[in-house]
């Protein structure tokens, strides 16, 4: 998967024709009521990012997204116009290889579909296949707790990237919601969700640093509604993520988040790739990413360490 490519013209042509579209005439999976099959995880070994003619440095740039609750609100958001925005920012900075894998998060312990998975894509169609797949449950555990730690579960034993396999550096993955993380996965879940034949149970710190090894890892609390300023959300991400937490103050700068955050572990200067943004957006990632990017440390090779 990954080898296609991105195309401005043909993404404003999608995007022109979600204009007078429903939500669920986007995500069709949402008349159904439940995940296609397609993007089920259930004995699924690897999605892989591989190299190719295209992008002979691909690399997996994985986005989680919750889609409980309030937060169904993100991949609309996204497929309405923002993975344009996401794309082209990169692109027209040099950054030519990413590999987007959409997933979507629910809870193990109380959602019919808690996770969902797309492919590598780099191509536009491509792309817009995967996000409009996702189905939008809606629901959660209503106890300030999601399964961000399936999106780290199947990045660590599910994904199989040259970045990684090749050249020994690590991809880059985002969850991105507005809850904390339940502390553990347990085993009869993920037998049935996975298709694991035998399992045992796994605590969010174990699997993290799974994920660690080939990823770096973000989360993005989306700072509104409910869990806004919340200091048991906030306290649990910060002692799991440290500057690895971005909090963001408005839903609608996610994609600027990402490739901004995308950029400084490539080497970009900050100023320079945010400086096509609006003056706001501009100001509000700047001080969303001022941690991480006073944080890098680059090694030989042009390997960047969080």
């Amino acid at each position: 998967m990954g080898g296609g490519s991105w195309s401005n013209d043909a993404y404003k042509s999608i995007k022109t024709s979600y204009s007078t579209k429903a939500t669920d005439d986007i995500f069709t999976n949402n008349k159904a009521g439940k995940a296609g099959s397609d993007m089920l995880p259930h004995g699924v070994k690897f999605r892989e990012c591989r190299d190719s003619d295209a992008h002979p440095a691909a690399f997996g740039v994985l986005v989680a997204l919750d889609v409980t609750g309030s937060m169904g609100k993100i991949p609309e958001q996204l497929v309405r116009g923002k993975l344009g925005t996401l794309m082209e920012t990169l692109i027209s900075h040099g950054i030519n290889d990413a590999q987007v894998l959409f997933a979507a998060i629910g809870d193990i312990y109380s959602d019919q579909n808690p996770l969902q998975v797309g492919q590598f894509e780099s191509g536009t169609e491509e792309l817009n296949k995967w996000l409009s797949s996702v189905y939008l449950e809606g629901r959660g555990g209503g106890d300030e707790h999601e399964s961000y730690s399936l999106a780290w579960l199947f990045a660590a034993r599910h994904t199989s990237t040259d970045q990684f396999e090749v050249r020994g550096k690590r991809n880059i993955m985002f969850t991105i919601g507005d809850e904390s993380c339940h502390s553990s996965l347990r085993a009869d879940k993920l037998k049935t969700l996975m298709g694991y034949t035998e399992a045992s149970d796994i605590s969010d710190e174990a699997i993290l640093a799974e994920a660690q090894r080939m990823y770096h890892v973000f989360h993005i609390h989306v700072n509104e509604g409910s869990y806004r300023d919340n200091d048991e959300v906030l306290g649990y991400w910060r002692k799991m993520l440290n500057e690895r937490l971005i909090i963001c103050e408005d839903y609608t700068q996610l994609a600027e988040l990402i490739s901004s955050t995308v950029a400084i572990i490539h080497g970009l200067d900050l100023d320079k790739f945010t400086s096509s943004f609006d003056s706001k957006t501009a100001s509000d990632v700047k001080n969303a990413l001022m941690k991480i990017n006073t944080s890098i440390i680059k090694t030989d090779g042009g390997v960047i360490n969080l």
